[in-house]
């Protein structure tokens, strides 16, 4: 556990086990037994690759250009808002097994777009699910101040298909080439 709440207070209790809150000896509440609240907040402490709250959340990028950070949300909302979208993704991914996702998810930080799934690679798949959020979010038709439609977030996952190497693969073409195995330039040139 990370806290226990009471009131407003936020009682520290790291490292303590949520089993002792639920039998009750909790050396920080003693005699108290977990709550719902309790439960609410100590779910909010784990970190699955999806989490529902009060709305879906989705892990991600922890960090990024500022165009990377907002493709990922558009590329979410041009699949899930959009039911046409989200079927067609659904018909990409039905056939995959428990042990294919759980090798992908293995395999993609080695292998970036390399990654195969069902005969497929990731590449393949995401030119496939990128096309279908653009049309989801075309199909949303909410404009920018500019007139312009969403999809144009999704430009750095283009370049992404377009390139065929991941942004951290271009990093490390940086990092073993120009950069001579320095990670210095990356801060200056990952800030914004």
């Amino acid at each position: 556990m990370y806290f226990i709440k009471r009131g407003s207070e936020y009682i520290d209790v790291a490292g303590s086990s949520f089993h002792d809150l639920l039998a009750g000896t909790h050396p920080a509440v003693p005699g108290e037994r977990a709550s719902i609240s309790d439960w609410a907040n100590h779910l909010s402490t784990i970190f699955p690759e999806v989490r529902l709250k009060r709305y879906l959340e989705m892990r991600g990028a922890d960090t990024g250009s500022q165009k990377n950070l907002c493709a990922l949300p558009a590329l979410w909302v041009g699949l899930l808002y959009d039911n046409v979208s989200l079927d067609a993704a659904l018909e990409i991914a039905k056939g995959w097994s428990n042990v294919e996702r759980e090798q992908l998810r293995a395999d993609v930080p080695k292998l970036g777009l390399n990654a195969k799934i069902a005969g497929r690679t990731v590449h393949e798949i995401a030119c496939d699910v990128v096309a279908l959020s653009r049309d989801g979010l075309k199909r949303r038709e909410r404009k920018l101040y500019d007139g312009r439609d969403e999809s144009d977030f999704l430009e750095p996952l283009d370049l992404v298909i377009e390139r065929g190497a991941t942004p951290a693969e271009e990093l490390l073409k940086l990092y073993c080439g120009i950069w001579g195995g320095s990670v210095d330039p990356a801060y200056e040139l990952l800030a914004y």
